[in-house]
């Protein structure tokens, strides 16, 4: 299937989003190992989900909406990995409950607050594209900008109460927030599906 205007700026879009993702995946999660934080452990594996969702977008721009629909429930799954890691992490915290350098805590969320800024601002100019696909990374980047600012917030309460608590519960939050996108990605793919069967 040959690509339209709209979907090469798309393509573009995502790949860029892409490697911007990929990139502070590895800079977040070796700061999260640093000081053993929940919270950053949770955005550094959701970096690098975004980073997959969007690659994903890109090789599936010229399939059916059938095809497309049916990725869109599988990115469903995906948006749920970062969840399912932080509990792991979070469980490890509870047993060793050591709070992380609020500094470093702090930097690494302004960092990751920006490059997720920039992805959404360039994902909400192209988001009316290819249904659930688009909406599953614009959900996710713009998620991700709310789980900054919480970790940016945990980041200078940690460093007031030197506790880990903020940091878990800031980690579980972000948790819950990715099983919210998922669902709702979940929904618009199911909702292409059965249009997409009834005109066929």
């Amino acid at each position: 299937m040959e690509l339209g205007v709209g979907s090469l700026s798309l393509r573009r879009v995502v790949i860029v989003v892409a490697a911007l993702n990929l990139a502070y995946f590895g800079v977040e999660f070796a700061v999260a190992l640093a000081i053993g934080s929940v919270s950053l452990f949770a955005d550094s594996i959701d970096f690098l989900e975004d980073a997959s969702v969007n690659l994903l977008i890109a090789l599936a721009l010229g399939w059916s909406a059938t095809s497309r629909a049916h990725l869109g429930m599988a990115l469903a799954g995906i948006l749920l990995i970062p969840g399912l890691a932080t509990l792991w992490m979070a469980w490890i915290k509870f047993m060793a409950p050591m709070p992380p350098a609020p500094l470093l805590l702090t930097l690494a969320g302004m960092g990751a607050l920006a490059v997720n800024l920039s992805c959404a601002f360039m994902l909400a100019r192209v988001r009316a594209h290819s249904g659930s696909l688009t909406r599953a990374a614009f959900l996710s980047a713009r998620n991700d900008t709310v789980a900054n600012v919480a970790i940016i917030a945990t980041g200078f309460v940690t460093g007031y109460t030197h506790s880990a608590w903020p940091d878990l519960i800031a980690g579980l939050g972000i948790a819950a927030m990715n099983a919210g996108a998922a669902r709702e990605v979940w929904r618009a793919a199911r909702e292409e599906h059965r249009q997409t069967s009834s005109s066929c």
